[in-house]
């Protein structure tokens, strides 16, 4: 019998140097291309609008 292809799941993650080495690529490579970087101040949250109820209620019909 042949052996099931694993998932993409169970592979082995890369190691902590290569994810951080290429996240420097892709700023520098943004950052040659004109880009800019935005810093924002603590506490900023990037929610616009806040109105609105706050909860869900799933499967109830509202009471009248």
């Amino acid at each position: 019998m042949a052996k099931k292809a694993s998932t993409s799941a169970k592979r082995k993650q890369p190691a902590a140097v290569e994810t951080r080495e290429s996240i420097e690529e892709q700023v520098q490579a943004f950052l040659a291309a004109g880009g800019k970087i935005q810093q924002v101040p603590k506490g900023v949250s990037g929610q616009t609008n806040t109105s609105g109820p706050r909860h869900i209620t799933l499967g109830k019909k509202p009471r009248s």
